[in-house]
């Protein structure tokens, strides 16, 4: 059944990768724990209201049932509402006669002496008085309302909502032609979720905590549920953890030289060898040098080579002081599909943020891969004209054996050598925070590459 689904107008790439990874969970596409983690079948069937931008709010969706969007509308983060459309037109009298043809039986159960409703008026575009909520709600006359008006706590919600000529810079996109919707209220998320968890309400910060609303948004993307394990080996102070634990995961999170998943090496591989295939998703914001740079232990002499591994003797571990390295983002990556790999269970998902430079309002689209997984969503958070950074979202499609990660570890050469030279050097801050001509010559950053309406920078 088609459904209406009503996004924030906010993180706009987020919002159908979110959506389609939480119908994913509640069974959208079938019975997931089949053998079978193909995700090429699993799309979700989409369309636009007429005359609606791509970026639009507003979105039809084809869900298996009403549970299933009731779900997904109750755990997003993005999803404003999802409803069952009784009508929709250009002005009230097509709704009018949209809604009159929509059939009695979807209707009738719902319009009944024994319950309660509300209507509630919005518009996008802009700004509605109380008088023409008001005048609104009258002209609905025509649907047979049996029911008690109860604005608290109704048994049924409806929605009147309307969009108007916006083709001016408003700060919103484009809507070439008024649109006007009528349904029921199937679900909507719960914001008091982003108040109830914000970082300045926390006793204890660090450099690098991860913003509320994206830290749910990225346990939405690993699918984070009760009896599910996930992950975080970049822990820190444990911001992403918290929002998995909310959803009923239990969470895990250290930061730990992940290195020794690649190689064998060091004091703690026969540590991770008993926790192969346990994790159902791992979730993390590796360090990528802006606000905090990336340390390896081993020093330079066991890096190149001059001295083998080692391991340190129990008389002097208490006060012992490792020497360590730089991490490039390059290498934390590899090393990151690997422990993911070994690590999850089939049809686990790793979920972590990569950074990008934007150059000429285009942004890289070549992202690590790993013969052990398939990328199943990426979303752009432009933090400034220069610079982005793009969560990527991996299903585990293959077992790890000793053939796929030989094959990882040539993809990884063949990425490190090929891609952007500020990558491999792991000199990604004095890249974004460089003078900007000195690398395009001109002193001025270029204002074209910018949209033309809110929603793509926070």
């Amino acid at each position: 059944m088609w459904y209406l689904c009503v996004f924030y107008h906010r993180l706009l790439d987020y919002r159908k990768p979110e959506f389609e990874s939480l119908a994913d969970l509640f069974r959208a596409f079938g019975d997931k724990r089949s053998s079978d983690f193909n995700t090429q079948d699993k799309v979700l069937q989409w369309r636009l209201p007429k005359h609606h931008h791509p970026d639009s709010p507003f979105h039809f969706v084809h869900l298996p049932s009403e549970d299933v969007a009731r779900n997904i509308a109750n755990r997003s983060i993005l999803v404003k509402g999802i409803y069952e459309l009784w009508g929709e037109g250009n002005d009230f009298e097509e709704l009018e006669e949209a809604v009159k043809s929509y059939p009695d039986e979807r209707k009738l159960p719902y319009l009944e002496s024994e319950s309660t409703f509300k209507i509630t008026v919005d518009s996008f575009g802009k700004v509605l008085s109380l008088q023409e909520q008001n005048e609104r709600i009258q002209g609905l006359s025509y649907i047979p309302f049996k029911g008690r008006v109860n604005l608290k706590n109704p048994d049924h919600n409806f929605w009147l909502m309307e969009t108007d000529e916006n083709e001016t810079n408003n700060g919103l996109p484009p809507v070439v032609k008024r649109r006007i919707f009528f349904g029921r209220e199937i679900g909507g998320a719960d914001r008091k979720l982003i108040p109830m968890y914000q970082l300045k309400t926390r006793n204890y910060l660090g450099p690098t905590a991860m913003d509320a609303e994206m830290a749910f948004l990225m346990a939405n993307q690993a699918q984070a549920a009760p009896g599910k394990l996930v992950y975080d080996p970049f822990v820190g102070t444990g911001s992403i953890l918290v929002s998995a634990a909310h959803f009923g995961a239990m969470t895990m999170g250290a930061d730990i030289d992940i290195r020794v998943v690649r190689d064998g090496r060091g004091p703690d591989c026969n540590v991770w060898s008993n926790f192969k295939q346990v994790f159902d998703g791992i979730i993390c914001d590796p360090p990528y040098g802006v606000r905090a740079g990336g340390r390896k232990s081993g020093g330079r002499k066991l890096l190149k080579g001059i001295v083998g591994p080692y391991t340190v003797p129990d008389d002097k571990r208490a006060d012992h002081i490792p020497s360590t390295a730089a991490y490039t983002l390059v290498e934390c990556v590899h090393d990151l599909l690997n422990l993911a790999a070994r690590m999850l269970v089939m049809g686990g998902r790793l979920v972590f943020f990569y950074p990008v430079l934007r150059e000429d309002g285009s942004v890289e689209t070549h992202f690590p891969e790993h013969p052990c997984f398939k990328l199943v969503a990426t979303s752009e958070q432009m933090l400034s004209s220069r610079y982005s950074r793009v969560l990527l979202t991996m299903v585990k499609t293959s077992f790890y054996t000793e053939e796929l990660a030989l094959a990882a570890r040539i993809k990884h050469l063949e990425f490190r050598e090929n891609h952007l030279k500020w990558l491999e050097n792991g000199n990604l801050h004095s890249s974004v925070f460089s003078p900007a001509d000195a690398e395009s010559g001109d002193s001025k950053v270029s204002k074209e590459s910018k949209p033309k309406y809110r929603g793509k920078y926070v």
